[in-house]
């Protein structure tokens, strides 16, 4: 089995700092001990290591130590430790990686483990096949999630401008961001962030004209005018001043404390809908959640997919103990408890219904996002190829210099088309 990394991005993350420094939480004198790596914020990494000490205090013989980072370095750090004959027990996996990682023999295939040990049979087909690769559980849902606009409401309020809402147009909503940046209220601030290099954005776009980000067998499913006409879209949004410029817009490295709205410089960002919780923990004004906008005639753009995964590396000398763990963090009601929904709604619909009466307002708006939008929502897209990973790095490049003026949209659409197409390629 061998997985491959670019040198830069090796280079990079060995040099990386960490978003949240590995926390000493095994025991020497345990008679299993596992480690578990996962990306995103301090939210998670508290609740993660709030579920790890409750299932240590009732497990004493098993030792979890746990690691975080940001998604760039997540993915690098991942890759290395993999590659090197290193990779963690636990691994939290996206949907677009875990075909990948599954097909290279890296993760553990859990399926015998189902109705034993894994007690997800109330997760339904849908949650549970979010999780197969090629007929087989490589992975368990940890939550239900799709992708959000996030409004800071007060922002909006303060401008005197209405708010978006479920079924705004795109064209709408720019016009409504022009005139929040233009009220001037706040200083330096524009209606939206630019969305412009974000994969989850121009796939909705995407799929609301028929189209999509791969095929079933692997290829793209769009062309080169279709990432021009995206490019295009965000041209005429900073032209009208609706969202950030260039150079706000590339502070933003994809987490969230350099989100837009989190670093006050946008009244709109875009998230997926588990991350609404520590978004609304890193800013003071009330938020709300409202779905993309679309088009008129528009196909659906969202769909429901698997916030995050857990998975359980095929070499880990400790495969029983792991998958008992996965399944304390989604059937067990402590363990489930303990994680909330910051990881997406929960796919068990008794644990959905046991956290539900308990959860905070924030929460609730997730849940209640969710519930808004099922009926509104899409297939969930086929399994992206090898080296899709890639090119949600490329759009952001691609996306950057478009905004910065070093190539035309129609240039950045073809170059984006050529090198995303290339990436797959060569897998």
């Amino acid at each position: 089995m061998t997985l491959t990394i670019d040198r830069r991005q090796m280079l990079a993350g060995m040099a990386a700092t960490l978003a949240f420094s590995s926390i000493g939480l095994s025991r020497a004198n345990a008679a299993t001990a596992m480690r578990l790596l996962w990306w995103g914020s301090k939210e998670r990494a508290d609740r993660t290591f709030a579920a790890v000490k409750a299932y240590q205090a009732k497990n004493p013989d098993i030792a979890i130590a746990g690691e975080s980072f940001g998604w760039d370095s997540y993915w690098t750090r991942l890759a290395t430790q993999t590659g090197g004959g290193n990779a963690p027990d636990l691994i939290q996996m996206d949907y677009r990686y875990i075909f990948e990682y599954a097909r290279r023999g890296a993760l553990l295939d859990m399926t015998p483990y189902f109705g034993k040990s894994l007690a997800i049979a109330d997760f339904g087909a849908a949650n549970i096949d979010s999780g197969k690769v090629d007929g087989k559980i490589y992975g368990v849902s940890l939550g239900v999630n799709s992708s959000m606009v996030v409004v800071n409401t007060a922002a909006w309020n303060e401008a005197g401008v209405e708010q978006p809402h479920d079924g705004m147009t795109w064209e709408q909503l720019g016009d409504a961001c022009a005139k929040v940046t233009s009220a001037k209220k706040r200083r330096g601030f524009y209606g939206t962030a630019d969305a412009s290099g974000l994969e989850p954005a121009f796939e909705c776009w995407l799929r609301q004209r028929g189209k999509a980000l791969y095929t079933a067998d692997g290829k793209l499913a769009f062309v080169a005018k279709d990432a021009a006409d995206w490019f295009d879209f965000w041209g005429h949004m900073r032209k009208i001043g609706a969202c950030v410029p260039a150079d706000a817009q590339a502070l933003d490295q994809q987490t969230l404390e350099t989100d837009m709205l989190v670093t006050k410089k946008a009244a709109v960002s875009y998230a997926h809908s588990n991350q609404f919780v520590a978004i609304q923990g890193l800013v003071k004004e009330k938020l709300d959640i409202v779905s993309y906008p679309t088009n008129a005639d528009s196909k659906p753009g969202q769909y429901l997919k698997p916030s995050m995964l857990m998975s359980v590396s095929a070499t880990s000398p400790n495969k029983d103990a792991a998958v008992a763990f996965v399944n304390y963090l989604v059937e067990d009601p402590e363990g489930a408890k303990t994680l909330g929904v910051e990881r997406g709604v929960p796919p068990s619909p008794k644990i959905r219904d046991l956290l539900t009466p308990d959860l905070d307002a924030v929460s609730k708006q997730v849940v209640d996002y969710i519930g808004r939008l099922t009926s509104h929502v899409g297939a969930l897209p086929p399994s992206p190829p090898n080296g899709a990973g890639e090119n949600a790095f490329l759009l952001k490049k691609i996306a950057e210099e478009a905004a910065f003026g070093k190539s035309s949209a129609q240039d950045a659409g073809a170059k984006f088309a050529e090198q995303a197409a290339a990436n797959i390629t060569r897998g």
